[in-house]
């Protein structure tokens, strides 16, 4: 049974491959994500930018296909798709990524960085660049670099949340990765794992009380309609990792492999710009959706901080090692270092 069910998909994976080309002799690059199909949504404006720019510097020899608000299913079925092949490229968020490379995991460690300057940094350099060679080697899976999924608060439907005894008997949404489970219920409320596309409903039919993200999903699923509460205490810097299978890559021409590098950073720019702006005015753009906004002051983040930052270490540590978080701490006080 084992055997036919491997050869099975065996099967599947070479019958894509034959299809990832087009009957013009084009290679087809199918390219997932999760936001709407609209250029108000960072990532879908970066995906179309990418799809122009590779058609454009390939001379049309790669046809990029973009596939928006998780058309070709929730972050584990890309990830999974990105290992076996059948999707060429997919941009996911932070917890599905740890579901597959768990040394990810160790970005959501809580109130590391202090603003995006210090995470790009991080994340662009030795730190990163050493991450994304470990994760192709251990996955078969390309990770390019990383772009904003935004500033992570806390939303609600039933009081302000201004410090951790607030949170006490909340239910809250998380990410589908244990990592996030320990972040929420050390701060005292009940975690809940939602994959994205059940979230609006989820808060819809009130199986939670509130979820954690950054003003852009709060926006482009229209969380703000079911949450009346945003505490803007940024707990987490979250990410959005731009990948691919390893495989297909090395497949490309050279001046291909060139034009797919080039147009990620063009597509990660734009997708932080754009993350960045919304981030920098999540006061003003929730307010006006409806939202009561909480201020959280420094000593009231400070008490998040107290609680969360050393649950969420020790839990990370006892998953991967210590090795990733003590290497992120290092780059987070290289940084800090450079500007003393």
């Amino acid at each position: 049974m084992h055997t036919a069910k491997l050869l099975a998909t065996t099967a599947a994976v070479a019958v894509t491959a034959l299809a990832a080309t087009s009957a013009m002799g084009q290679t087809v690059l199918r390219y997932s994500h999760f936001q709407a199909a609209d250029l108000s949504a960072p990532k879908h404006a970066a995906a179309l930018a990418f799809e122009s720019c590779v058609e454009g510097k390939t001379g049309g020899s790669i046809d990029v296909q973009v596939f928006p608000a998780s058309q070709l299913g929730d972050g584990a079925a890309v990830m999974e798709g990105l290992q076996l092949g059948t999707i060429e490229m997919g941009v996911v968020h932070d917890g599905p990524i740890s579901t597959v490379y768990q040394p990810f995991g160790a970005l959501a460690m809580p109130y590391l960085f202090d603003d995006q300057a210090m995470a790009w940094a991080v994340m662009d350099g030795p730190f990163g660049q050493e991450m994304a060679e470990d994760m192709r080697a251990t996955t078969g899976i390309r990770l390019f670099g990383v772009a904003d999924n935004g500033v992570r608060n806390f939303t609600n439907n039933v009081r302000p949340v201004a410090e951790p005894a607030d949170m006490n008997g909340l239910r809250m949404r998380v990410m589908t990765a244990p990592v996030w489970v320990k972040l929420v219920e050390s701060l005292g409320a009940s975690a809940t794992p939602v994959p994205w596309p059940e979230l609006p409903g989820a808060l819809q039919q009130g199986v939670v009380d509130g979820q954690e993200n950054g003003v852009t999903n709060i926006v482009d699923a229209s969380l703000y309609q079911n949450q009346k509460y945003v505490s803007l205490d940024g707990h987490v810097f979250s990410w959005h990792a731009y990948m691919m299978n390893d495989a297909f890559y090395t497949s490309l021409a050279k001046n291909e492999q060139v034009a797919v590098d080039q147009c990620v950073e063009i597509a990660k720019t734009i997708h932080r710009g754009m993350t960045a702006a919304q981030d920098a005015n999540a006061a003003t753009i929730l307010s006006d959706l409806g939202m009561e906004i909480v201020p959280v002051s420094p000593e009231q983040k400070e008490m998040f901080r107290e609680l969360a930052q050393p649950a969420v270490r020790e839990f990370v540590v006892g998953e991967i090692g210590p090795d990733w978080p003590d290497k992120l701490d290092a780059a987070v006080a290289a940084y800090r270092a450079g500007f003393e």
